[in-house]
């Protein structure tokens, strides 16, 4: 009983929610994942890209390889890799600190996935944790993934012309919308005629 007095008394106090609290925080960085990152991970540091020799430093968005002898960090690939498709090429995940340091391992580690084209990326997700991925095709901002149900990944019927029925039906919605944002707009002005401005 003493106990349980103590750690409400703690709680009340602020003192246990802080600790609580440094205790569940995880380092999640699921929004700062490129779409072309490999799903699966809450955490990344970096990305070792097999196909290229390189890496892919997930907090600045920056790739890191070599040029005569030299790591470099760039917004992007090299000239030599411009045909690299990263939607496509293998990404291992690395969560260590300049993992580069350990390269010549990693080149031998990861060698067996050059040329391996079988690994999801967060664009062609539909788990509702990347929808806050900058660029994502049900992306919606941050906080907002959680709110709504993953309707959206729904498969789009298509009538036979090809076209999608669902934009029909968007469109059937968005105007019974804009019905009822015109009457909101007319009781506004209703309740200021009434005001006497």
């Amino acid at each position: 009983m003493k106990k349980l007095i103590i750690l409400s008394l703690l709680g009340v106090m602020g003192i246990l929610p802080f600790r609580a609290a440094a205790q569940i925080s995880v380092n999640i960085n699921i929004g700062s994942q490129p779409l072309w990152g490999p799903v699966g991970y809450d955490h990344v540091e970096y990305y070792y890209l097999p196909d290229v020799e390189s890496y892919y430093y997930v907090p600045k968005q920056q790739f890191v390889y070599q040029e005569r002898g030299r790591w470099i960090f760039s917004r992007s690939l090299p000239s030599r890799y411009r045909n690299y498709d990263l939607y496509n090429g293998y990404k291992v995940v690395v969560n260590s600190r300049d993992p580069y340091r350990n390269f010549d391992n990693d080149r031998r580690q990861y060698a067996r996935y050059k040329n391996v084209r079988t690994q999801q990326v967060i664009r062609n997700s539909n788990d509702k944790r990347y929808y806050v991925v900058k660029g994502h095709p049900h992306g919606m901002p941050p906080g907002q993934a959680k709110k709504y149900p993953a309707r959206v990944s729904r498969p789009q019927a298509r009538d036979s012309r090809g076209n999608e029925r669902l934009n029909r039906t968007n469109e059937r919605d968005n105007r019974g919308n804009d019905q009822t944002k015109n009457g909101n707009e007319r009781g506004k002005r209703g309740n200021d005629n009434g005001r006497g401005h």
